[in-house]
């Protein structure tokens, strides 16, 4: 339910397009395209990297643990299954029409704690949509 371009988007964002991706102690990629945290739920491999967070409205570094796969093919698919089912984000797949509605959804629903993610998410979704209309 949620367009390829939004999806790209995000990913673009959470890794500044390709060059911030989350790696594992010894370089390997985590494949992790949407920096999706390993929560006390998560069964699989992790990534512990340092991060910036904000907490209280400041910005601070901290150390997290991140969800790592086998495949870029993984982490798409743990994003949508996580989008899917997910009762937190059902509000989010469901205003996926818009670009702006989509990423402050994201926002609102705590997918990030920077307090400008919807309005940077937008933008980049916005440029993926503009690129994908110039190729097309």
């Amino acid at each position: 339910g949620i367009p390829a371009a939004f999806m790209i988007a995000q990913s673009a964002q959470e890794t500044g397009w390709g060059r911030k991706e989350i790696l594992h102690a010894d370089g390997t990629p985590a494949h992790n395209l949407f920096g999706i945290k390993a929560g006390g739920n998560w069964k699989g491999p992790v990534a512990e990297v340092t991060t910036t967070e904000f907490i209280g409205g400041v910005a601070r570094k901290v150390t997290a643990r991140f969800r790592a796969y086998a495949s870029y093919e993984e982490s798409f698919a743990d994003y949508a299954r996580l989008m899917k089912d997910s009762p937190r984000y059902a509000p989010v797949v469901a205003s996926a029409g818009s670009a702006s509605a989509f990423a402050h959804g994201l926002q609102k629903a705590g997918y990030a704690t920077d307090p400008a993610y919807g309005d940077k998410l937008t933008r980049v979704i916005n440029t993926t949509l503009r690129l994908q209309r110039a190729v097309s």
